[in-house]
């Protein structure tokens, strides 16, 4: 069995633009260089590392590099090979960030903390 190695590539931003410059980075490492899978911190870096392996890379999604976002946007699931993504219930979470606020301006509780369950949504970016 493998030792499992994480190497953070950081980005400017949270962009697709910024995702397609990662995978083509990544893309141009032997593939022997090249992760098993990459864990993108938003959907969008993921959309962009789709594009760099899918278009003129020959890296095959999940074939040679499985791939995972974050936040489950609607477009997740429409890219050119469905994205998998962990969903968050983002509508819950705003609900939740005003019934907060309006405690906190009522002099509730200061310390409240809520926790909720993120969803690991298989799509074919992750299995094969």
């Amino acid at each position: 069995m493998q030792d499992a190695t994480l190497e953070v590539v950081e980005r400017a931003s949270l962009t697709v633009l910024q995702g397609r410059a990662a995978g083509e980075q990544l893309a141009a490492r032997a593939a022997e260089d090249r992760p098993d899978a990459v864990f993108a911190a938003n959907d969008l870096l993921a959309v962009g590392l789709l594009q760099a392996f899918s278009f003129g890379s020959g890296i095959r999604v999940p074939g040679d590099i499985a791939l995972v976002g974050y936040d489950d946007i609607d477009f997740a699931s429409a890219t050119v090979v469905p994205l998998s993504s962990v969903h968050q219930p983002a509508r819950l979470l705003g609900w939740m960030g005003v019934d907060l606020l309006l405690k906190e301006l009522d002099g509730g509780d200061h310390d409240r903390r809520v926790r909720f369950r993120p969803e690991l949504v298989m799509r074919d970016s992750s299995s094969g």
